[in-house]
């Protein structure tokens, strides 16, 4: 089944956020990885230290409702307004690519979609209206 779901995008305080998150909400913690966690693309220069203890990937579920969060990795931009996203949960790759092709019309193109360490098709476009959109599948596919 297809879900949207919102993705807070933070600047460095996203293990804060999933603890007040926490106290404020009642949130459960389904888990987090930090960017030193992940595993090393030797396509890429080696993680810088700054980097390490960020969160690249938090989910907390809030009632029926799950969230994800993450941190800004060092150097990215980080403003207010775009810091709120919508992760579109696909069913299938033929379906997230479906949901990409679409979303990137009049839009652009932030991460190609392809495959990641956490799930078979992910990308993100920002559509014509300004709305980021993280498309993914889920990596039990």
């Amino acid at each position: 089944m297809t879900r949207l779901l919102p993705y807070l995008v933070m600047d460095g305080r996203a293990k804060e956020a999933v603890v007040f998150y926490e106290k404020a909400l009642g949130a459960k913690v389904k888990g987090i990885q930090t960017f030193g966690e992940m595993p090393a693309n030797p396509n890429f220069p080696p993680m810088p230290d700054e980097a390490k203890n960020r969160v690249a990937h938090a989910m907390i579920q809030v009632g029926e409702t799950n969230m994800m969060l993450s941190d800004t990795f060092p150097g990215t931009p980080h403003e207010k307004g775009n810091h709120i996203t919508i992760c579109i949960m696909a069913d299938t790759k033929e379906q997230a690519q479906q949901f990409y092709d679409s979303l990137q019309e009049g839009g652009e193109v932030t991460m190609p979609l392809q495959e990641t360490f956490w799930s078979p098709a992910y990308g993100i476009v920002i559509d014509q209206f300004g709305v980021t959109f993280q498309i993914s599948v889920e990596a039990s596919e």
